[in-house]
């Protein structure tokens, strides 16, 4: 259980930071929103207050107009010396208050009439849009960073940046007789601006850090709620779901990845097959539902027990995993086991109190077996003669040494059945593609010993899978692309399961290539063409035809003509030609072609013959 979440943690730590990922996002959008809606208030903020101060000084040109200017002031050539200067007198009061630095008077022409500085009367200024416009009887303003640039008669202003603005001067037949040209200094109006800049600043980063903080906790309780619930689910897929314990193809994984660990370590490691004794009569006798109320007990037992991981590996039989330990440890825990089974009693509806007792099978790495393959067919022989002794018995393996080396194939056969255990269709795909692919062998000419490797790699190629959960092997639909990827490494599993037994390299590659494809498309490791060794290649084509010809979870058996017709369509691309071929004639045209299911007949009369 310790081992478990270890797992559960370190997965947890190479999960990607989504949250942060999304937060960051967040801040981003957040930090342009600001940025872009400080910009355009700035602007506006600007625009209004220069708008306000034109309007305000529009009314202090009315005043001054209605109370000192004639309409001979603003004749050709403009008032004589001594009426300038009685103007630009009174327009210096304009220029004592409210940062006003200029005032002058310009004819339709741009000579300046009047002005606060007298060195600027009779000066001709060019004519800017602005003061056309002006002219043409509208009010126009313009912020200038530079005034010494822009329309300024005489000497340059003392101010940097100003506000340039100009005021239309219209008679009573609303002619516009002149224009007042009026310079302010800027930095008064600017820095109420940048005030209201401020102040909006502060609002939305305010609000900004205000909502930053509630999608944060928001982003984080669904995050961990999501989190929480996927964790779930993929523990779902390794769970039996009437046990709680770990289902077979997960305990199976476990064991694999212990051995791994103690071939590093160079490490001890145990097993046990447990098996109910008795447990099909007790289903015929008193129903299935008494045979579940067993299964859940020995579970609870188990679960008690201290000192080795378990799951459930058959119908009737647990697998008991000692991750550091020996022969003699697992002795001692399974006597003890079978100590709290003997105080357990039974009773369902009106029978008897009955006894529950267990048979089980004690095997060792490295004492027994020397990879996942041995250690279970070695488990599974000292089981049955535990069984064949009467049951209620421990039974532990033979010595690696002390077996015949020639028994390899018991061992695969063995395993092969452990597959069937865990899924019927596995075994008998595992078989079609056997004899399809030593078919398509004698058809190609190959030898007679490597027609042999190609049947027993025929009946190993799909062993990884039963370290795949059944939720995936049994789905009834298309796998999403998360769940391939899980499914896809079933071909490491199986070559890691099989690769230290004796003479089995040719076997591996059955195993390892045999969903490349000839288009380099395939997994896992994306060889092409002639790269792909010829095992795999043959392995390939039998593993297509057997694959379409079998009912699935998902799909029914396809038609042998429509599947023929699809292996032919997938030649040169996932399939060699060459191959392909070969076997679409033979299958036509041999009387010994096998044919898909358990009862078909030898020989098939084809509706078409192939090119």
């Amino acid at each position: 259980m310790l081992r478990e979440q270890k797992l559960s943690a370190a997965r947890r730590r190479r999960r990607p930071p989504l949250l942060l990922l999304v937060f960051g996002v967040f801040l981003v959008l957040v930090g342009v929103t600001a940025t872009a809606l400080v910009a355009i208030t700035t602007s506006h903020l600007t625009q209004v207050t220069v708008n306000a101060s034109v309007e305000r000084d529009a009314s202090l040109v009315a005043l001054f107009v209605n109370s000192n200017l004639r309409t001979a002031d603003l004749r050709d050539g403009g008032p004589g010396s001594e009426r300038s200067a009685e103007l630009s007198a009174k327009l210096a009061v304009l220029t004592g208050e409210d940062a006003i630095l200029r005032v002058d008077v310009r004819s339709r022409d741009g000579e300046v009439l009047f002005s606060t500085e007298p060195s600027a009367v009779g000066e001709r200024v060019s004519l800017s849009d602005e003061m056309r416009r002006a002219f043409e009887g509208g009010t126009a303003s313009v912020l200038l960073s530079q005034a010494a640039d822009r329309d300024v008669a005489g000497p340059p202003l003392a101010a940097k940046t100003v506000v340039s603005e100009y005021l239309p001067i219209i008679d009573e037949a609303g002619r516009t007789r002149a224009v007042m040209t009026m310079w302010r200094d800027a930095v008064p109006l600017l820095a109420a601006a940048e005030r209201a800049q401020r102040d909006v600043v502060i609002v939305v980063l305010g609000a900004a850090v205000v909502l930053a903080a509630v999608l944060f906790l928001i982003f984080r309780a669904a995050h961990v709620r999501i989190g929480r619930q996927q964790a779930q689910l993929v523990e779902a897929t390794r769970r039996d779901p009437l046990t709680g314990m770990l289902n077979h193809g997960a305990v199976v994984a476990e064991l694999a990845g212990d051995v791994e660990r103690s071939r590093g370590d160079r490490d001890r490691l145990a097993i046990a097959l447990l098996d109910i004794d008795n447990f099909t009569l007790l289903n015929d006798t008193h129903s299935h539902m008494a045979g579940d109320d067993i299964l859940v007990t020995v579970a609870d037992i188990l679960a008690d027990e201290p000192g080795f991981d378990a799951g459930r590996f058959g119908p009737d039989e647990f697998l008991l995993i000692w991750p550091s330990g020996d022969v003699a440890k697992a002795e001692l825990s399974v006597n003890a086991l079978r100590t709290s089974l003997n105080a357990v009693a039974v009773r369902f509806g009106e029978s008897e109190s009955l006894p529950v007792s267990v048979s089980i099978g004690i095997a060792a790495y490295p004492a027994h077996a020397a990879s996942v393959t041995e250690l279970l067919s070695a488990a599974t022989v000292a089981l049955q003669e535990a069984k064949a002794s009467g049951g209620d018995s421990v039974r532990v393996a033979e010595r690696a040494e002390d077996r015949n080396a020639a028994g390899s194939f018991d061992i695969f056969q063995g395993l092969v059945i452990a597959v069937d255990t865990k899924d019927r269709y596995t075994k008998r795909h595992s078989e079609d593609v056997s004899r399809y692919a030593a078919f398509l062998a004698h058809r190609l000419g190959l030898d007679d010993d490597t027609i042999a490797t190609i049947q027993l790699s025929g009946l190993l190629h799909d062993i990884g899978k039963i370290g795949i959960p059944d939720a995936l092997l049994r789905k009834p639909g298309k796998l999403t692309a998360d769940e391939f990827d899980v499914f896809k490494q079933h071909v490491a599993l199986g070559d890691a399961i099989v690769r230290d037994l004796p003479n089995i390299e040719a076997v591996r590659e059955g195993i390892r290539h045999h969903h490349e494809r000839w288009d380099g498309k395939g997994y896992l490791q994306g060889l092409e063409g002639e790269a792909i060794p010829m095992l795999g290649r043959i392995m390939a084509v039998a593993d297509a035809f057997s694959a379409m010809t079998t009912t699935r979870p998902y799909r029914k058996a396809l038609p042998v003509e429509e599947a023929l017709k699809r292996l032919g369509d997938a030649a040169g691309s996932q399939l060699q030609e060459e191959l392909v071929s070969a076997f679409i004639t033979g299958i036509e045209t041999a009387p010994d072609a096998p044919m898909p299911g358990d009862d078909a007949p030898g020989i098939w009369v084809p509706h078409i013959k192939a090119a």
